[in-house]
C-alpha cells in the first residue's frame, strides 16, 4: 500500500490479488448471464451495466482482502486501532465506447475503485491519430480549487489489479474513451468504526 497525497486528502494505492479478479468477474459473468437487476439506476454513471452483489457473496469471496488493504491504507495515515470496517456494498462497472461516470462522491468513511479489466490502448485518442489523449478511459480525483500552489486534480490511468482507496467525501469522476473494448471495475463504500 502506498500513500499519495497530491492535495488534502491522502489516496491509497496498491493491487488487488488475480484470485480476488478471478471471483469477481466470474461472478459478474454470471449476474449478467442470469439478467440479475441492474444497479445503474441507483448510481451517478452513465453507464448501462452495473451489478450490485449481495453481502453473502462478499463477506465469503471478498471482505477479508479488502479489509486488509483498508487497514494498511489506515494504518500509513496514522489510525492503528480500528474496532471494525464493515463493507457496505460493492458493486461492478461494466464501461464501453462513449461511457463514463460524471463527477460524484459516495457514502460512508472509505472508498474504493479495482479494475478487473482494461481494453487495449484505451487512453488513444482516435480523432487525432497517434495520439493519446490525457483522461481516454482514466479516472480523477478533485479536491478543492485550482490555485497558487495547488493542485486539484489527481489524474490516474488505471491498470488491471490497480486497487485505488480514499476518503468517501471525495470527488471523482471516470472518463469515456473512444476504441471498443470493455473497461470493467468494481467500487465499494465502507464504515470505519474507531
Amino acid at each position: 500500500m502506498k500513500n499519495i497525497k497530491p492535495f488534502g486528502p491522502s489516496i491509497g494505492k496498491t493491487k488487488i490479488s488475480r484470485n480476488f479478479i478471478n471471483k469477481l468477474n466470474n461472478e459478474f459473468d454470471l449476474s449478467v448471464k442470469s439478467k440479475k437487476m441492474d444497479y445503474s439506476s441507483k448510481l451517478a454513471s452513465q453507464i448501462k451495466n452495473e451489478v450490485r452483489f449481495s453481502s453473502k457473496f462478499i463477506k465469503k469471496n471478498l471482505e477479508s482482502e479488502l479489509k486488509n488493504k483498508i487497514k494498511k491504507f489506515l494504518f500509513n495515515e496514522g489510525l492503528k486501532k480500528i474496532k471494525n470496517i464493515k463493507i457496505i456494498n460493492l458493486w461492478v462497472v461494466r464501461q464501453f465506447k462513449g461511457e463514463y461516470n460524471p463527477i460524484h462522491y459516495h457514502e460512508g468513511d472509505i472508498s474504493g475503485v479495482g479494475y478487473l479489466k482494461i481494453p487495449k490502448n484505451m487512453t488513444l485518442n482516435k480523432m487525432v491519430k497517434n495520439k493519446k489523449h490525457k483522461t481516454n478511459g482514466t479516472i480523477d480525483f478533485i479536491n478543492g480549487q485550482k490555485a497558487f500552489l495547488n493542485k486539484s486534480i489527481y489524474n490516474v490511468v488505471p491498470k488491471v489489479r490497480d486497487l485505488i482507496i480514499f476518503p468517501n467525501y471525495l470527488m471523482h469522476t471516470a472518463y469515456p474513451f473512444n476504441i471498443e473494448g470493455e473497461r470493467r471495475s468494481f467500487s465499494f463504500n465502507a464504515k470505519i468504526v474507531l
